[in-house]
């Protein structure tokens, strides 16, 4: 059986966990390849595909060359700004990525494709080219989703926060009509090319994610089943905690809180209610660590470290090691590679009731979760957590993350899937 996973980056969230599969397919002894639009890493058996290049006639050339010497001399005027980009920069910088279902790439043509028996989309913003794709496509389809793009008008998270009030709560979103319009339109064409289409199966790693897809006008008719993302257990593990904390120079006479995030600024995952909830506590004897791109919204403090961005797994290990209890404040979220990271090392989880993560944290066993999304609920959380936190037992919640969480049962629930497709 081959297999070709597709994935728009190697880096971020989504490509480390489509790596990850891929090495635990390769483990199984399944001819698994990568294709990418750029790549950063040097995994085995990834490769990149070119943008498609533009046909343009003698002609055009010429009419072009004219066209340009007449806009230096003031003759004609310069072409407007595209609606597409005038959306994009007009857009709240507090959102996340929003992406459209064109690109100047045919998947298809790729040699990788035509060996190829099964091809496993990923995150494939900017890469996949619905119409073309779906038009030209021959092969079984398995599209695993890490976030809502695919069925969305765009946003990667259909987010209904944007900010927090002065009691500490979220502050409701209001879609523009600009939005709204934009939004119907990329749901109109995705819904256009995967109509007639058989070939697809979904997959989501949270059954929350499952349910949000099943409800899509772009996916209610497809197949969906959920499959949680592995991780490599020899990777993540238990370090020493002393060493651990020498190593990120954290002291060792401090119960220390971790929160982590490609950029601490990403107003989805919550920076900023931990931050006042921490600020409440008061306590000279706990410290906050926040590991993530650097951003003016945290300020090394006595009491609250940045260690900037961790890019290599076994040093995150050794900070997930080095924590108490790890926070995820995600106002949404999918089935957070932290959490598993976090729970592999055997460090408990607090978190609030949103998206997959209500799915991951059994309360009182592997870490707790907040009544409600505000700053007072996960206040009372931390305060509730530093009360039992020797009740906690780690190396429970890494057998238990274990059994549900190893790269072993994801490849094993993967190839399963891959092999019922491909029956006559």
């Amino acid at each position: 059986m081959k297999v070709l996973i597709v994935n728009t980056f190697d880096r971020g969230g989504a490509g480390s966990a489509c790596l990850r599969l891929h090495t635990g397919l390769l483990q199984a002894g399944i001819d698994s390849k990568v294709l990418l639009k750029t790549n950063h890493k040097k995994t085995p058996k990834t490769y990149i595909l070119k943008p498609q290049k533009e046909s343009v006639t003698t002609f055009q050339k010429i009419v072009r060359k004219f066209e340009n010497a007449l806009k230096a001399f003031g003759f004609l005027k310069r072409k407007p700004i595209p609606e597409k980009n005038n959306f994009l920069k007009n857009r709240d910088r507090r959102f996340e990525f929003f992406s459209f279902p064109d690109a100047n790439f045919d998947i298809t043509s790729s040699k990788l494709y035509q060996e190829a028996d099964i091809i496993n989309l990923h995150w494939v913003a900017d890469f996949l080219d619905y119409k073309s794709f779906f038009e030209k496509n021959t092969k079984p389809v398995v599209w695993t989703l890490h976030d809502m793009n695919p069925f969305t008008g765009g946003e990667h998270y259909e987010e209904d926060y944007l900010g927090i009030d002065k009691s500490g709560y979220p502050i409701k979103r209001i879609r523009s009509k600009a939005e709204e319009s934009i939004f119907a339109e990329i749901i109109k064409i995705k819904k256009r090319a995967l109509a007639g289409v058989q070939n697809l199966t979904i997959i989501t790693p949270s059954e929350w994610l499952a349910k949000e897809a099943k409800k899509s006008e772009v996916f209610n008719s497809f197949p969906i089943h959920c499959i949680p993302n592995g991780l490599d257990s020899e990777f993540f593990k238990p370090r020493n905690k002393s060493f651990s904390r020498e190593l990120l120079n954290i002291p060792k006479d401090k119960k220390v809180i971790l929160f982590v995030a490609d950029s601490i600024s990403n107003n989805r995952k919550g920076f900023v209610f931990l931050k006042e909830a921490f600020q409440q506590m008061q306590m000279n004897d706990v410290l906050l660590c926040a590991i993530g791109n650097k951003t003016e919204a945290l300020e090394s403090t006595g009491n609250i470290i940045e260690l900037g961005p961790i890019n290599d797994e076994r040093l995150m290990s050794v900070a997930f090691t080095a924590a108490d209890v790890f926070v995820i404040p995600s106002l949404m979220d999918n089935l957070p590679n932290t959490v598993i990271e976090s729970l592999m090392c055997g460090t408990p989880v607090i978190g609030f009731p949103t998206g997959g993560i209500t799915e991951m944290v059994q309360r009182g066993v592997n870490g707790l979760l907040a009544n409600e999304i505000s700053v007072n609920a996960l206040n009372e959380t931390l305060n509730d957590f530093l009360i039992t936190i020797d009740t906690f037992d780690r190396d429970r919640i890494r057998r238990d993350a274990i059994r549900k969480y190893d790269l072993k049962v994801q490849a094993k629930s993967y190839i399963h899937l891959f092999e019922n497709i491909l029956k006559p």
